[in-house]
Order: structure tokens, then C-alpha cells, then sequence
């Protein structure tokens, strides 16, 4: 049976400080500054897609 990762520990969101916004995640994970919103979301996509199985050598890790 395949293991499924808990999303609810990879629960993103974004914040936004300044001219700035960052993707957070409830496991601790935070990703970089981003001046645009739409990198920042994408960062945590990215994140909560390779959450349950590490990073994936064709996306590095920023």
C-alpha cells in the first residue's frame, strides 16, 4: 500500500511584508522573498507536492 503524505502538516499560505511576499508552511518550511505573489505561490506548491517524497533532482530545492 503507498504511503499518502498528511497535507495537513503542508498546509501553505503566504505573507507579505513590505513590497515582499514569502510562502510559508505549517510544518516550518519558508521559502524565499519574492516580489511577486505568483513565485511565492508557486514556491509553495512546489513545496507541498515534494513534502511527502523529499526534493526531486529535476526541481532543485531553493
Amino acid at each position: 500500500m503507498a504511503r499518502v503524505p498528511d497535507r495537513a502538516l503542508h498546509a501553505t499560505s503566504t505573507t507579505e511584508r513590505g513590497s515582499f511576499c514569502t510562502a510559508r508552511c505549517a510544518c516550518g518550511w519558508r521559502g524565499p522573498a519574492r516580489r511577486a505573489r505568483s513565485q511565492a505561490r508557486t514556491d509553495a506548491e512546489r513545496h507541498a507536492s515534494e513534502a511527502g517524497d523529499g526534493p526531486r533532482p529535476e526541481h532543485p530545492v531553493e
